[in-house]
């Protein structure tokens, strides 16, 4: 692990985290802390779901791609990554995930706390990995953030997990929040506000940009003049992808030769499209709904270029930063109206909201910003204004006085 500095170690516990295995699994978690890593020494836990038996049932049920697991340990751009598995049962008993998560942690951050090179846990979703996490630092002494990402308020109306979540939102001793309905929501959990922090993901403006349309068109087999809609991101319900292709026979209608491309199609191993290219075959669309499979980050601006619109039909309004990668190459957002996005898609300029589960809403949304003039390189400066460094600044400097310790004594 490389020395940075004598600023505080970073020990980074999430289970939604990128491996060779699922190389499109939390991606704005990585971003994020490998940035982090730029001027911290830091090191990830990235636990692993496991049960027994879980290979026959995968066969029985006939899910190959459930719960393919990860390697044991991986270096991603020169940071240490180990992936230990913890017992999880799917169901009722998910209201464990947080104590075996935690054991299952345990060993790697008791070893790195002996050898000097963990000062803070930094814990990414309240339950289960920062329940996890605050079992660890109370173990271990060390202080806890959490950062919530939009599963908290899900969770929040779980009988099952709802005190887990506040018992992990009150025992840590920083909590982000990647909007500031996160933030409140923390606090009517019983977050104290003092320490409770607004710190959204950024966007890399350099590599979102916009890339030439007609080269990107031309890759993608589109014709200039088509009109193009486009969803990002892993194939499954919560994204909303579904939403969008039941809305798209009436729009067809109305702008021919309409195409919907869904990148990442293919992202997260375990949900691979199957259901999202059967659910337009059915609706008779044809050529109109084109699946990018996994689409690496550092070439989605390329597909985002050749989109007119970009949407995501999400029940959690999820997403903020792939807004923003939208934003950053000029593309308008349609999305719903719920968490994060209001705040990302805050101006009529940027994009259109709307209430989730209105298809004749989202229809209409579509239809008009289709029609729309939009001023894209307005778009683009909004997202310039959103970069990480601001973010990472404020991340850093909480880290620091957390631990007494600064980032280049």
């Amino acid at each position: 692990m490389a020395e940075l500095s004598k600023g505080p170690y970073i020990g980074v516990l999430s289970s939604l985290f990128p491996s060779s295995v699922q190389p499109g699994l939390g991606l704005s978690i990585r971003e994020r802390m490998f940035r982090v890593a730029r001027r911290l020494p830091l090191f990830v836990v990235a636990p692993t779901p496991w049960m027994p038996w879980q290979d026959a049932i995968k066969e029985y049920l006939d899910k190959p791609h459930f719960r393919p697991g990860a390697p044991e340990y991986e270096e991603q751009q020169g940071i240490p990554v180990w992936y230990p598995r913890f017992l999880s049962v799917p169901g009722v008993l998910r209201c464990c995930d947080g104590w075996t998560m935690a054991m299952a942690a345990y060993r790697r951050f008791a070893a790195m706390r002996h050898a000097g090179h963990l000062d803070v846990i930094d814990a990414h979703f309240a339950y289960p990995d920062g329940y996890a996490a605050v079992l660890l630092g109370r173990r271990l002494g060390v202080p806890v953030t959490i950062s919530l990402r939009g599963d908290e308020a899900r969770q929040a109306q779980n009988s099952r997990l709802a005190s887990r979540l506040r018992e992990a939102l009150t025992g840590a001793t920083k909590v982000f929040a990647v909007s500031e309905g996160l933030r409140q929501l923390a606090v009517g959990l019983g977050t104290p506000g003092e320490r409770a922090e607004t710190i959204g993901d950024g966007v890399d403006v350099e590599r979102f940009r916009p890339r030439d349309r007609g080269k990107a068109r031309a890759a993608l087999g589109l014709t200039p003049e088509a009109p193009v809609l486009i969803s990002a991101g892993w194939p499954v319900d919560e994204k909303g992808c579904h939403r969008v292709i039941e809305v798209l026979p009436s729009l067809v209608r109305r702008w021919p030769g309409l195409a919907y491309l869904v990148a990442g199609a293919g992202a997260l191993a375990g949900h691979d499209g199957t259901a999202l290219r059967a659910h337009a075959v059915r609706l008779g669309l044809g050529d109109a709904v084109r699946f990018l499979d996994d689409v690496p980050l550092n070439e989605l601006s390329a597909p985002l270029s050749a989109a007119d619109v970009f949407v995501l039909a999400t029940h959690a309004g999820s997403g903020g930063n792939v807004f923003l990668q939208a934003m950053a190459c000029g593309l308008p957002v349609v999305t719903t109206e719920a968490g994060v996005s209001r705040e990302t898609v805050c101006r009529p300029e940027l994009g259109e909201l709307i209430p989730f589960g209105e298809p004749l809403a989202l229809e209409a949304a579509l239809d008009r910003a289709l029609s729309q003039p939009w001023d894209r390189a307005a778009i683009r400066r909004y997202a310039e204004t959103n970069s990480w460094d601001g973010r990472i600044d404020r991340l850093c400097r909480v880290f620091a006085e957390l631990t007494g310790r600064t980032a280049r004594e």
